[in-house]
């Protein structure tokens, strides 16, 4: 019984093999010259200004998961839309096209939603009776 398995084995051990032995050739093979910019953070070769950990505002987080949803409802449709003209010719074609548009739907009622609700602004205003401090608005109490 553990013979069947011996194919799954052989590659894994020439997986770890192949691995290890490219991190043994790399060593070997680089120079070793350390400095104090090789340290440094690097982005887009920019020099580093400041600290890499800082907050972000939330609203990028929130647009960049509307963009996922849709991003995912074009992912769904495709299929749907590769496979359309046979169902119309099956008989079958408006019922799929009242199903994309009542997914698509769905998902405008969403978007709808958080545009009403103001999470796509990138500037809020601050609502009548609150204040701006140096920590961002608050509302008074």
């Amino acid at each position: 019984m553990f013979f069947e398995f011996g194919g799954v084995l052989a590659f894994f051990a020439i997986g770890i093999g192949f691995i290890l032995v490219s991190l043994l050739v790399g060593i070997l093979l680089r120079p070793k010259r350390p400095e104090k910019n090789k340290g440094m953070g690097y982005e887009c070769g920019e020099v580093q200004t400041n600290e890499a950990w800082f907050n972000f505002n939330p609203r990028f987080y929130i647009v960049a998961l509307i963009f996922l949803i849709f991003d995912v409802e074009l992912a769904f449709m495709y299929p749907v839309a590769t496979v359309f003209r046979r169902w119309v010719d099956e008989g079958r074609g408006g019922t799929a096209l009242l199903e994309i548009f009542a997914f698509a739907g769905i998902l405008v009622l969403g978007l709808a939603y958080v545009a009403v609700k103001g999470d796509l602004e990138w500037v809020r205003k601050l609502r009548k009776g609150s204040t701006a401090g140096p920590e961002g608005p608050r509302e008074l109490l």
